[in-house]
């Protein structure tokens, strides 16, 4: 199986090992023509349990191939995957629009990089994914939360009001460092323009967005969340509870309490870095900008 893995394409490399990760240990050994809607279902429900919901609507479309497959082939009747839709809860991307699969994450990154307004829009809009905090906490974010030495932001996050931190990679340094001498003085970070005593406007990071020809339908400023959310887990393959802590989600142990707001935070680090190392290598002048509207 790896050496045939290592001759296919991306896309369908991910496809056999998310059914080697998520299916295949509890259907691998089963004859297909006896495998039920129930088991499938569980099987689904496994992955929904971690928070991967958009990873569990793909292995039910991955499960399914496989049933028409034998069902075209006359090893089964049917497939048992076709009432199962409505089972699982909607994806994220259905009601926040957001790229995930790498190719869009990439056409995504240069159509940013490109992005030729303002330093205070540029360093924002750039800083957004790597950061993936709520858009209304990056765009309120206040230096003194920000400690560029120690490669942190911290803050209350909006929705529990508790301490967050975000390791800062060394890309989102960079980016602060280079526009702190036009607002570090300043109380936020990206100030408005009409006025430096508020925040800019909730709508500057989609405006931005849509003047690089990308539509709402495709990205908006909090999908940037739900895009880190699903490439973390199945491109860099780092386990759920980091990736929800750091998105500042409630997080609980296996025993049912809630981790600790500095819990794992040199994993997070490493994860963090690794995300904007991710980001930049995705950046290249092969990939075309498909991303871009007519």
């Amino acid at each position: 199986m790896s050496d045939v893995a290592n001759d296919l394409s991306g896309a369908k490399r991910r496809i056999i090992e998310r059914l080697k990760r998520d299916v295949y240990p509890w259907l691998g050994t089963r004859p297909i023509a006896e495998v039920t809607a129930p088991e499938v279902l569980a099987v689904l429900h496994r992955i929904e349990e971690r928070g991967a919901v958009e990873t569990a609507h793909r292995a039910l479309g991955d499960i399914s191939a496989i049933f028409r497959y034998a069902v075209a082939t006359g090893r089964a009747v049917s497939d048992p995957c076709r009432d199962l839709k409505r089972a699982l809860p909607p994806t994220r991307v259905r009601h926040l629009a957001a790229v995930t699969e790498p190719k869009d994450i990439a056409a995504l990154m240069l159509a940013i990089h490109g992005y030729q307004g303002g330093l205070v829009v540029r360093t924002a809009l750039r800083l957004a994914p790597l950061v993936f905090v709520r858009p209304g906490e990056l765009r309120a974010a206040r230096w003194e939360h920000i400690d560029l030495d120690a490669a942190e932001w911290r803050f209350n996050a909006s929705k529990t009001n508790q301490q967050h931190i975000v390791p800062l990679s060394t890309q989102a340094v960079a980016l602060l460092r280079e526009i702190q001498p036009l607002t570090g003085k300043r109380e936020f970070v990206f100030p408005s323009e009409r006025s430096s005593l508020r925040p800019m406007s909730e709508n500057t990071i989609n405006a931005a967005l849509r003047s690089l020809a990308i539509d709402k339908k495709t990205m908006c400023g909090h999908g940037f969340r739900a895009m880190a959310r699903t490439a973390l887990d199945e491109q860099l393959k780092f386990q759920i509870h980091l990736i929800e802590a750091q998105l500042a989600h409630a997080v609980r142990d296996a025993n049912g309490r809630a981790y600790n707001r500095t819990t794992h935070i040199e994993e997070r680090r490493l994860m963090m870095q690794q995300w904007a190392d991710y980001l930049d290598a995705l950046r290249s002048p092969k990939v075309t900008p498909i991303l871009r509207t007519a």
